[in-house]
């Protein structure tokens, strides 16, 4: 799809522009290890021309950055991914996809600032990947959902072995998505959204 236009300083495009019923806005963060799939989640699901830094990968990355079954990815996220989805008329989700190496996740602090829950993607062909990313979340107190991306040829673990090597609550999501489906990518905001409803209900409820 070709986005440039003869007049550079033609303002946004009309698709770009937030709808006059938007009653209210909520910041989600997509986070994960490297290469688990953020950037493409983001773009998939963006109803807007999503904003990416993705910045080819050098030499100087090379003894730093695991590529161990991404052997192929020849771009990397450097600040963030940005897009935007209407749930409904009147709700819209920001969605703020983090770098995933660890040398950038020092930009993570202001990303997190405001964001009322998180998804994390999960490659089961490199779980170890966000072992601490997750553990990030449970320090900063952001709900989060757990999507398991379903890249081809990934292996196939049963939800209670992944839930285990994560070491994840009864209580936190987990669900399988396809960051290339823009269904599936909406279907798991939408699993993120019930659960931090959820959530507020179970704060508000009478002890």
């Amino acid at each position: 799809m070709d986005y440039k236009t003869s007049d550079p300083y033609a303002g946004p495009r009309k698709e770009d522009i937030l709808p006059s019923s938007t009653a209210a806005a909520v910041k989600v963060v997509i986070v994960g290890g490297f290469g688990v799939g953020k950037t493409t989640l983001v773009g998939t699901v963006s109803e807007i021309r999503p904003l990416t830094t993705e910045e080819t990968m050098t030499q100087a990355g090379v003894g730093v950055d695991d590529l161990a079954g991404i052997e192929h990815k020849i771009e990397t996220t450097v600040a963030m991914d940005f897009g935007r989805i209407s749930i409904n008329e009147q709700l819209v989700l920001y969605l703020f996809g983090t770098p995933g190496q660890e040398r950038f996740w020092f930009l993570w602090d202001g990303l997190f600032e405001g964001a009322l829950g998180a998804v994390v993607l999960l490659d089961t062909r490199r779980l170890e990947v966000s072992y601490d990313v997750i553990g990030l979340l449970e320090e900063r107190g952001v709900p989060f959902v757990v999507a398991v991306n379903t890249f081809p040829g990934s292996p196939v673990h049963p939800m209670t072995e992944l839930r285990s090597a994560m070491d994840l609550p009864e209580s936190v999501p987990m669900f399988t998505c396809d960051a290339r489906d823009r269904a599936s990518c909406r279907d798991t905001l939408m699993a993120l959204m019930r659960y931090l409803y959820h959530l507020t209900n179970e704060i508000s409820e009478p002890q």
